[in-house]
């Protein structure tokens, strides 16, 4: 997992935003926000991700101009699409289909559920000067850990100047 202190590496990855399909460069993204929230799964609908996903958007932080959310998956930007779609998530959902983003911040998983070189469940927050100040991942995709990496986040998120709630994660929600 990458370390915090360092400098977060950058990337261009495919990406579902607002109903279209576009190229996400994190560098855009970032300009002039406070922090960045990575949060990655190694598929669409996996539930607990999902869980997640679905306790940031509730949280509310999207949409700020102090503080950029993505999600990270290990899919195809068609089912990114669905994805998005389905659970209503206001953020980017990029596709890290062949592991490229996972990797640079060594978050990719050998193996999971069949599949390799996919992102591993993780939460990486960098602040406005690119430095990676949490990150967190879980040993299996499907743990429920309480909290949350996206909960554990908010410390971090909170310390950058960025005022957000605490996402409530309900791992036995409709997913």
């Amino acid at each position: 997992m990458v370390d915090i202190g360092v400098k977060a590496p950058d990337f261009i990855a495919p990406a579902v935003a607002d109903g279209t399909a576009t190229e996400l460069a994190l560098f855009r993204l970032a300009d002039g926000c406070e922090a960045v929230a990575l949060c990655f799964a190694p598929a669409n609908f996996v539930p607990t991700c999902t869980a997640e996903f679905a306790a940031v958007r509730d949280a509310g932080w999207h949409g700020r101009d102090d503080l950029a959310v993505v999600a990270l998956t290990g899919d195809s930007l068609y089912a990114g699409f669905a994805y998005a779609d389905r659970f209503d998530l206001p953020f980017p959902v990029v596709s890290d289909f062949h592991g490229g983003v996972a990797d640079s911040y060594d978050l990719l998983a050998d193996s999971w559920e069949g599949h390799s070189d996919i992102p591993r469940r993780a939460t990486v927050v960098i602040g406005g000067d690119w430095t990676v100040r949490f990150a967190e991942a879980t040993t299996d995709a499907l743990d429920r850990p309480a909290p949350s990496p996206v909960q554990n986040a908010t410390a971090a998120l909170r310390e950058l100047g960025v005022d957000v709630d605490r996402p409530r994660v309900n791992y036995d929600g409709p997913w």
